[in-house]
């Protein structure tokens, strides 16, 4: 993309958890209370090891479109595993790579002891593209 600009420039900090245990109905009123389409699988709230995902999309095809019961079905049953991470100091256009090549919309991002920081989404990087446009265009005339 041509940018200086790292993950941890424009990731998300506050990151929505929901630990082992829970069921479904509780992921999706989460969801919608934080209005947010994904939430990180922790072992435990005091924990900050991400050990899954489960997105809008996991909701539907895992639980819904499967007649299984969201009262009775428990997040790690479902969260998408395992959990593709990403570190602050990586690049945006290795972020984005990443996403494409793995299809997916998020990645949960790690510091070092691999504890989760943050996350960035397709959106945070689309919210930059005008800049990093910019960016190039400035470097090639400078040329």
């Amino acid at each position: 993309m041509g940018s200086d600009l790292k993950v941890g420039d424009i990731m998300t900090k506050k990151v929505i958890i929901i630990p082992y245990g829970k069921n479904m109905q509780e992921v999706a009123k989460l969801m919608k209370k934080s209005e947010i389409g994904s939430v990180i699988v922790v072992e435990d709230t005091a924990s900050k090891k991400a050990r899954g995902i489960i997105t809008e999309r996991d909701i539907m095809q895992k639980v819904l479109a499967k007649g299984k019961d969201p009262y009775k079905t428990v997040v790690e049953e479902i969260m998408s595993k395992p959990l593709r991470v990403i570190k602050p100091d990586t690049s945006i256009e290795e972020a984005a790579n990443a996403m494409r090549d793995n299809r997916i919309k998020r990645l949960p991002v790690v510091d070092e002891e691999n504890e989760l920081i943050g996350i960035i989404s397709e959106g945070d990087i689309m919210k930059i593209f005008p800049l990093v446009i910019d960016l190039i265009e400035e470097k090639a005339s400078v040329r």
